[in-house]
């Protein structure tokens, strides 16, 4: 069983880490707006022409 000192410093640990963790997704999200001018696309490409073309790197390409 944890002590009271242990467990409050695990439970202090936790806070800071989901602070970190909430203050580094509002950094990537803001980065990603400055790189798009500001709108952030959720739903993905529309059709799989605007996709953009990616070497394919798996081992068996033709099996699909």
């Amino acid at each position: 069983m944890m002590s009271r000192g242990k467990a409050e410093r695990k439970a202090a640990q936790k806070a800071r880490l989901s602070a970190a963790l909430r203050e580094n997704l509002k950094r990537r999200k803001a980065q990603v707006r400055a790189r798009t001018g500001g709108e952030l696309d959720t739903a993905g490409p529309v059709n799989a022409q605007s996709a953009p073309q990616t070497p394919d790197f798996r081992r068996n390409r033709g099996s699909e």
